[in-house]
Order: C-alpha cells, then sequence, then structure tokens
C-alpha cells in the first residue's frame, strides 16, 4: 500500500506542506484567522463586494421568493427564472450573444474545454495557465502541447504545422504573476490558423475594462475575436458561481456536451439575483477601480524602493518574488507576526523555484491599510537580506 503519511512528511520537510485557516466573519480586509484579527492582503475581493450591503440586502430579499437550494440540474428542473435573468444580463454585460451560468470557474473550464475539444483535436496551452484549465486540457482527450508563457511567435509555430481542429486557451490574467495576456495577438494568430479562441477572464472581470468588463473588453475585442470568454463570479463580482459568454450556437452546444454543467444542481436561484445586483455595483465602480489602481501603483513603487523583487503587473495580483519554498513561508509567519496575512505560494503552483508571496489589493483596502504592509515589509527586509526573516 502506498505510504501517505511519508508522503506528508516528505512535503513538510521540502516546505510544501499546506494547512487550512479557520475564517469567521465575512470576507473583509480585516479578517479573523483562527481566533486572530489578521490585516488581510491575501484575497480576490477585488473590489470589496463580497460583504457589500446592498448584495447583501439583495440576496436576502431574493430568497423568500426564490428558495434556497437549486435541487435539480438545469436539464431537469433546477434551471430558474433567476439563471436565466443573470445569463441574460451576463451576455449584455459581456457583449455576448448569450451565456450560461456555471457552478465554479474550476466547473466552467473542465466542461468548456472538454466539450470542445476531443480525440482526434490539439489543444493549446499557455505554460502558466490555471489549473483548472490544465485539467480541463487533460479531460478532453485531446492532444496538448503548451506553448512558452505568452510567447506568441512559439504558438504561430506550433499552429502552422498541426492540422485538424484546434482549440487555443488561455488566462486573461494570470493569477499567480498578474500579467496580462497578448490577447490581440492571440487574437490575430488564431484567425491565421483558423484556431478557436477561448479567454479565462478571472482575474481581469470586474478590475479591466470599461465598466470593469475585463480584459478582453479592455482591447475592445468582440465576440467574433474571442469566441468563448468564461469569468468567474466569486472574486471582483464577490458572490459565488461562473459563467461562459459566446455564440448562441456555441453555447447550445455546451448545454449538450459540457458534463459540468449537465450533470451538477444548479446553483441557489437567490445567489443568481444576488450577482445581477452585484454587477450593477461592477458597472458602476470607476471609482472603485480608480481607488484600487492607486493603491497598486503606490505599492510597487514602496516595495521597490525597499529593495522587493516585484513581477510586472499592473493589475492587483502583486507578487513579490522570493524564490526559496522555505524563505517565502519564513516571511509570510514575520508578517502574520506582524498583523498581517499575506500568503506564501509554492510548487507546483508555481514552477519550482519561483515561490512567492501573493500580495492582492481590493478597493475596500484604505491608505492606512497599505501603510502597515509597507512597514512590516520595512521591518522584514533586513532579517529576509540575512538569510532569515524574523
Amino acid at each position: 500500500m502506498r505510504n501517505f503519511t511519508a508522503e506528508l512528511e516528505q512535503r513538510k520537510q521540502a516546505g510544501l506542506y499546506r494547512t487550512r485557516r479557520h475564517i469567521s466573519g465575512p470576507q473583509q480586509p480585516v479578517l479573523t484567522s483562527d481566533g486572530k484579527r489578521l490585516l488581510s492582503f491575501c484575497s480576490n475581493d477585488y473590489l470589496g463586494l463580497a460583504n457589500h450591503p446592498s448584495n447583501i440586502d439583495a440576496l436576502r430579499n431574493a430568497l423568500p421568493e426564490t428558495g434556497l437550494g437549486g435541487a435539480a440540474s438545469h436539464l431537469v428542473c433546477g434551471h430558474h427564472e433567476a439563471h436565466h435573468l443573470l445569463e441574460e444580463r451576463l451576455a449584455a454585460f459581456t457583449g455576448r450573444s448569450s451565456a450560461l451560468y456555471f457552478s465554479t470557474g474550476y466547473m466552467a473550464n473542465l466542461g468548456v474545454i472538454s466539450a470542445l475539444a476531443g480525440r482526434g483535436d490539439t489543444v493549446f496551452s499557455d505554460r502558466l495557465n490555471h489549473a483548472s484549465i490544465i485539467d480541463g486540457c487533460i479531460l478532453s482527450r485531446a492532444r496538448v502541447r503548451r506553448y512558452a508563457h505568452g510567447d506568441v511567435a512559439s504558438l504561430a509555430a506550433m499552429l502552422a504545422e498541426t492540422g485538424g481542429h484546434k482549440l487555443v486557451v488561455t488566462d486573461g490574467v494570470f493569477s499567480m504573476d498578474g500579467d496580462v495576456a497578448p490577447l490581440r495577438e492571440l487574437v490575430a494568430v488564431c484567425r491565421r490558423y483558423d484556431a478557436l479562441l477561448v479567454v479565462d477572464d478571472a482575474h481581469g472581470f470586474g478590475v479591466l475594462g470599461p465598466g470593469g468588463r475585463g480584459s478582453v473588453a479592455e482591447l475592445g475585442l468582440s465576440e467574433e475575436d474571442v469566441p468563448v470568454l468564461v469569468g468567474t463570479l466569486g472574486k471582483a463580482v464577490g458572490t459565488s458561481g461562473a459563467f461562459v459568454a459566446g455564440p448562441a450556437g456555441l453555447m447550445d452546444y455546451l448545454v449538450q456536451k459540457a458534463r459540468t454543467y449537465i450533470y451538477t444542481t444548479a446553483m441557489p436561484p437567490a445567489l443568481a439575483l444576488a450577482t445581477c445586483a452585484s454587477l450593477d455595483l461592477v458597472e458602476g465602480g470607476e471609482g472603485l477601480r480608480t481607488h484600487l489602481q492607486g493603491l497598486v501603483e503606490r505599492f510597487r513603487g514602496q516595495a521597490v524602493a525597499l529593495g522587493y523583487r516585484l513581477m510586472e503587473s499592473r493589475t492587483p495580483i502583486q507578487p513579490i518574488m522570493i524564490g526559496d519554498n522555505r524563505a517565502a513561508l519564513a516571511l509570510s509567519q514575520a508578517l502574520e507576526e506582524r498583523g498581517l496575512l499575506v500568503t506564501a505560494i509554492r510548487p507546483p503552483t508555481v514552477p519550482a523555484g519561483e515561490a512567492r508571496l501573493r500580495v492582492t489589493f481590493s478597493a475596500a483596502h484604505s491608505h492606512g491599510d497599505l501603510d502597515c504592509l509597507i512597514r512590516a515589509l520595512a521591518e522584514c527586509r533586513y532579517s529576509l537580506d540575512a538569510g532569515s526573516v524574523a
């Protein structure tokens, strides 16, 4: 029998062991973690809407009308009018013909990729794509070719030598690096080599582009340019679930073929109505996005001045590169001892030797919160240089 205990011990020795925190109360910058109050800089609640009073009221008011559970899959009797309203709202918001409401971003990517590609086809995936994209590629049973991160020339060479049905999949904003995919160039190369482009804009949706419509909208790319757009609702939108938007015919095809849509219980209808309300806040949230960008720009200037190595990111995802697993864990722990929650990200989530602290900002953060983070990073800087953080 496989020795699972030994494997766990090996993970601990390598600085790769993971634990779960017990969070009490709502998601907001100041969290209660295992009974301790901490100022958090590791949430994906980019606009601070996860605990917004209007969204809470929308959910509370919807419950008497819709009930709680979805009760059945969408293709049995679970497709509530609330789900339909949200899908129409998402289609209009993204400028697409149609949309489908999935339970999670992970399930959306698994369902979409495995439905749109299969045996005999080829999927081309950026090497730094999210795990859900990687798993969707594997589940499709298509041939999978990974191109170097953001390297459109490399992708073009692969596409040129490949026949048959071709699917190109990329994150819009990369979750661990915070950089934005070269979408305009990807559109051009997919058009040239007759490949279907899928963009997962989980970390761009709500943050980038006019009205928070995402990285695709920021460049003015249409449904014809990006036929399949995936987005999550549990990050900047602050609720839960995910969506896929695109041409009506493709969405109908997914209803027939996407197993993670067909064979799962529909999300709570009340949550769909609360998400419609939150999309109104996203659309009118230019002030939130301006404040958020101000925090990001100020952080980058001050963190670099302290000697920290940041990655090329203009988004709320601001990784501090450390390299060594144990050093990243030590810096995270030192910050926690100063009342700050910033998680260390280690392999296999990131490549070996690229452990980092993934700092993320929310519009709910104040400049005073940022002052606390900068002070703590300054206090930890000398010890990190000396090889130990205290």
